[in-house]
């Protein structure tokens, strides 16, 4: 091993050097790197503009009873003229030696940690020509508690026989098991051969190259390529007892058997799906379209990383009613990872444009009145951000201020409000020439980075093109960067709810109970009626809405929460063991965090409850998830 002292490490990277960089190889097809003020990700440690990753190569074994994941990682660097050393991103990584392409050792070392960002790595670039890629070799290993894996004991999954690995890598996250340039605006092409013991299956968001590979000693291995530029945070890994299930032509299904079944049964729209949103925003260009559905304790909905969706079982409701996740996922095929933001603060770039775009794959496939009432569900929850933050806070802003961590932007804003803004336009100009626009925006950005400035600027050159009367219409720039709604904002129809609406008033003046209308409502129906409930009920209240419309035997989880979240709030005794069986079996962060911080505001009633149920189903959450949790219930660290 070889360690040297930071000052001496920085002593050798000290030709580093803002140079313009010089042309990439023609032989590979590097995505730019931008340079605007808006393309700064404050959130690496990377200087892409004097050296940066192009190509990643990891040879690496899974070790289960260590958790760690250990082998190399062979980067292929380019570097401007006069670069001596190239700044990676590291969390918790431990480096036992970097050399280059032959052998020989590199100087390296590890720069001070900083909170929730990890440490620059930081190595000496071997010699190489101007304008060609040069390439080092970085032996390492992840931490036992690395942040973007989560390791699963055989009694967490749902067959209990195998242990289970998954990684999260968004947003930051990737650092803690890949030693490279951690941000989005810096795309990289990867392989890997991944070993793990015989019996395991592993997939990876790439492209496999056959099959399992004996490696000897009980283990094999298998291969995986992406041949396309994407973002770091989209190199993803699984590793359990799985079976696959074909769906269509190109899309497939993951699970473990047990629930390979039920997932496959759920997921028989997705081919119409790839369909419809090809028809809208042209080829779909990854090849495959796969998922995986993953063990409760995966914290989010889903994960779109390329060809291989990562899923939370808790979609899977029996009836196919909350599968426009599985829209939202195949949306990011062209908003997140075919054009990407650059920087965290855009976040809207991604998770606005793809919210948009589902819903309009949601109404090719499943029709306009589900579509109206998705759009109606996201505006009120963008009405309740609104709310609680003031529409003048900067949070509210599509671009968020400066500083704000990826981890901490408001979801409602991020998503809805930034779907809110291409409905907006949409309208105004018209869903035929919008739709134009919008599929030449990802024709134009394909494989690269994009930032807020870049999308205006374009929505400008290309729809607007001049028209002084439609520039003053949309109002782009008040939607780009003031906090709040503006004034133009598009409303959802008021009719398609009304029913549920009318509803929810007869119950909220007279306790009447939609109980023959109940089971005939829609998923998004049944939640617009709980959402429009009194926040205040009695026991006997709750008991007979339970009861009436069989709120805990619900097989669908948004609903399931939402009552749950009702009656805690309410402290409803005959919630307790409803709410210990949903906490410790889910580990999504959108339905645990909130129910923990109802428990926590019910004083000791809520602790009583949540303390000894935390203490048992810690472990299980996944690290963003047992973070958010922490801070709720006061534990440091």
């Amino acid at each position: 091993m070889r360690i040297l002292h930071f000052v001496a490490a920085a002593l050798a990277l000290s030709g580093l050097t803002a140079c313009k960089q010089e042309a990439p190889s023609a032989a590979i097809a590097v995505a730019p790197v931008l340079t605007s003020e808006q393309a700064r990700d404050e959130f690496t440690f990377a200087r892409p503009q004097e050296a940066r990753v192009t190509h990643v190569s990891l040879d690496l074994n899974l070790d289960f009873a260590a958790k760690e994941i250990g082998g190399t990682a062979t980067l292929d660097v380019e570097a401007a003229r006069g670069t001596k050393g190239i700044v990676l991103d590291s969390d918790g990584l431990r480096i036992e030696r970097v050399t280059d392409a032959t052998g020989k050792p590199l100087v390296f070392a590890l720069g001070k940690e900083v909170k929730d960002k990890g440490q620059p790595l930081m190595v000496e670039l071997p010699a190489g020509e101007t304008g060609k890629a040069r390439r080092i070799v970085i032996t390492y290993k992840s931490a036992p508690d690395a942040k973007a894996l989560q390791w699963l004991a055989p009694e967490q999954t749902a067959g209990g026989k195998h242990p289970y690995l998954f990684s999260q890598g968004q947003a930051i996250l990737n650092r803690t098991w890949i030693p490279t340039q951690d941000s989005p605006g810096i795309r990289q092409t990867w392989d890997a051969k991944i070993t793990a013991p015989a019996g395991l299956k592993v997939v990876m968001s790439g492209i496999a190259a056959g099959g399992a590979e004996p490696a000897g000693g009980g283990r094999q291995t298998y291969s995986f390529k992406m041949d396309k530029p994407v973002a770091p945070y989209l190199i993803a890994i699984a590793a359990g007892n799985l079976e696959f299930r074909k769906l269509g032509t190109r899309s497939g299904v993951w699970s473990e058997p047990e629930t390979i079944a039920a997932a496959a049964a759920e997921l028989t729209d997705t081919e119409a799906m790839i369909d419809a949103a090809e028809g809208l925003y042209g080829d779909y260009r990854w090849g495959r379209y796969d998922m995986i559905v993953l063990p409760p304790s995966f914290p989010y909905g889903g994960m779109e990383n390329p060809v291989m969706t990562f899923l939370t079982p808790t979609f899977i409701a029996g009836d196919r009613s909350l599968t426009g996740l599985i829209a939202h996922e195949l949306a990011h095929s062209w908003s997140g990872n075919l054009v990407t933001y650059a920087s965290w603060r855009d976040g809207w770039l991604n998770e606005g444009v793809t919210s948009y775009i589902e819903n309009r794959i949601s109404e090719e496939v499943f029709g306009k009145q589900r579509a109206a009432q998705e759009r109606a569900l996201s505006f009120a929850a963008i009405e309740d951000a609104l709310a609680e933050q003031g529409d003048k806070s900067p949070l509210t802003a599509l671009r968020t201020p400066d500083g704000t961590s990826p981890f901490d932007t408001n979801t409602s804003v991020t998503y809805e409000k930034g779907a809110l803004f291409l409905f907006t336009v949409e309208q105004i100009v018209g869903r035929e020439r919008f739709d134009t626009w919008l599929r030449s925006w990802f024709d134009r950005h394909a494989f690269q980075p994009a930032t807020t400035e870049m999308f205006v600027a374009d929505l400008r050159a290309n729809l607007v093109k001049g028209d002084a009367k439609l520039e003053k219409a949309l109002l782009l720039d008040e939607w780009a960067y003031a906090p709040g709604l503006p004034a133009n904002a598009v409303r959802p129809d008021p009719q398609v709810f009304a029913a549920v609406d009318s509803a929810a008033t007869a119950y909220a003046a007279q306790s009447t109970l939609p109980t023959a209308q109940w089971k005939g409502w829609t998923a998004a129906e049944q939640m617009r009626f709980l959402q429009r409930l009194p926040k205040q009920r009695s026991a006997e209240q709750l008991a007979a809405l339970d009861t009436a419309l069989g709120l805990s035997a619900t097989g669908n989880n948004e609903v399931r929460f939402l009552w749950l979240k009702l009656a805690l709030s309410n402290r409803f005794d005959p919630a307790i063991p409803q709410a210990e069986q949903f906490l410790s079996k889910v580990g999504r962060n959108k339905f645990v965090t909130p129910l923990y911080k109802v428990l926590s505001e019910q004083g000791e009633w809520g602790m009583a409850v949540a303390r000894p149920l935390y203490q048992r189903t810690r472990a299980g959450y996944h690290s963003f998830t047992r973070g958010n949790i922490d801070e709720i219930m006061g534990i440091a660290g």
